[in-house]
């Protein structure tokens, strides 16, 4: 007894060893998907944000932020449905999934789509980089605004070849979880920023007559800008791959987790935005604040360094897409680096020809976010699934591959026939001294454009 009494409690060390590799493992899982979560984030909080509030003008205020919330459901079901069709079809890309399903034709069809689409964000990016970025540099006290080495075609290559590049040539994913961490903060900050000018500025800011209509015909093409914004399709088999260990229910809660704090922060910052400038609205929200804004300049620098650090996750999908189409799924370092090289560098190039974002948000959303969110998960699952029709899962798809393809052709139709104005790099009315009195008056949508031409011929002549 007496020596049962001195039986020490301490479990063998094999038992700890256990013990501690059993919360090492869960800390990791957790890791992940923490890090999952912030590169879903940082991949739908990208440049497609700053569309948000236009995308409010072009719907009708209430029926936009109907809309938002649809593509946000919309969004969070086809991530899923993308992945179930992986796990049905036996395949860990979206490329292999399209390919199994619908053969070497769909597979080329996608592989075209999952290319543009980052690719054309990453021109959006650096579009972005080179209007904020250049915006910043010009309120440095004693700077000379017309000085080349601040002009946005300098900022974005010197953006390009200092940060975009190298944290490109990562080849893990998982290693931008941190920074994508800190993209989201800074997206944070931004919004608070965007609601005290809203609090400042929205009674100062003339409203347009038709700043409160419910619905306007122009809102199919608002779903392209919304659905621009919240695209992460082409690259969630990157970040599923990415967990400890990937199954469908982890990934489903991942995905719910980051929509969730998606669709808050578009919503503040898509009613925040309209609510200051209703009809007056830009494609690019920080295009109408005055230059003379130091919180905004402040704005403007937090936002082209979030979109300097969600660059590369863009750059990691039209490399994947290469990789997978020409290289066999894999990729010696020399190609890895020389791909990287030439993708950036045709991207930069593009970039530095192009200066409205409005129109190519507007146009990706609909030739490509539109196809790769609502038509090909849904067409991939009824195919593959063998649920009854009836099946919630299989309405679902049925009703997201209808609507994708209406939104698709008519949102087409009307970008070509109705272009949107692009007022890049020109002052609004509003900023200069003679309406410093401006008050909360109605200005119809005439008068606004008859200053704006007036004030443009002061300008440019």
């Amino acid at each position: 007894m007496g020596y049962q009494g001195q039986l020490s409690t301490t479990p063998p060390q094999s038992c700890l060893d256990d013990k501690e590799t059993l919360i090492s493992e869960d800390k990791e899982k957790t890791c992940h998907q923490f890090a999952a979560v912030f590169n879903v984030v940082n991949s739908i909080i990208g440049s497609g944000i700053i569309g948000l509030p236009y995308s409010m003008k072009q719907a009708g205020f209430p029926l936009g932020i109907l809309l938002l919330f649809w593509v946000s459901y919309i969004t969070d079901f086809s991530l899923i449905l993308l992945i179930k069709g992986g796990t049905l079809s036996g395949t860990d890309t979206y490329q292999s999934l399209v390919n199994k399903t619908f053969g070497f034709a769909g597979f080329l069809l996608l592989s075209v789509l999952q290319f543009l689409y980052p690719f054309i964000a990453m021109t959006s990016y650096n579009i972005i980089i080179g209007d904020t970025l250049s915006k910043v540099f010009q309120r440095i006290p004693g700077v000379d605004p017309e000085n080349p080495f601040i002009g946005r075609r300098f900022i974005i290559v010197l953006s390009t070849v200092v940060f975009t590049l190298p944290l490109s040539l990562y080849r893990d994913i998982t290693k931008l979880g941190k920074i994508s961490f800190i993209s989201t903060l800074l997206t944070t900050l931004i919004l608070g920023i965007v609601i005290a000018r809203t609090v400042s500025l929205s009674s100062s800011i003339p409203k347009t007559e038709d700043a409160w209509v419910i619905a306007k015909p122009s809102a199919i093409q608002a779903i392209g800008v919304m659905s621009f914004a919240f695209i992460c399709h082409h690259n969630c088999f990157l970040i599923y791959g990415s967990l400890k260990e990937p199954t469908v229910t982890r990934w489903s809660h991942i995905i719910h987790v980051s929509t969730f704090i998606s669709v808050f922060i578009s919503i503040l910052f898509a009613t925040c935005g309209y609510l200051t400038f209703t009809g007056v609205t830009q494609g690019d929200l920080f295009e109408n604040y005055c230059r003379n804004d130091d919180l905004v300049t402040f704005g403007r620098f937090c936002y082209g360094v979030t979109v300097i650090l969600t660059y590369p996750i863009e750059c990691f999908v039209t490399r994947e897409v290469i990789t997978n189409v020409f290289f066999g799924g894999n990729l010696s370092l020399v190609f890895h680096i020389l791909i990287t090289v030439a993708i950036i560098t045709v991207a930069t190039l593009v970039s530095l020809l192009i200066d409205c974002l409005g129109i190519v948000l507007e146009l990706n959303g609909l030739l490509c976010a539109i196809p790769l969110i609502l038509i090909i998960p849904s067409a991939c699952y009824l195919k593959l699934s063998d649920e009854p029709r009836t099946h919630s899962d299989k309405i679902m798809s049925y009703v997201m591959l209808s609507f994708g393809a209406v939104v698709m052709l008519v949102g087409f139709i009307m970008a070509i026939k109705n272009p949107q104005d692009c007022t890049h790099g020109q002052e609004m009315f509003y900023c200069f001294p003679d309406n410093s009195s401006i008050t909360n008056i109605s200005v119809s949508h005439f008068q606004l454009t008859t200053q704006l031409q007036i004030l443009n011929i002061s300008i440019f002549h």
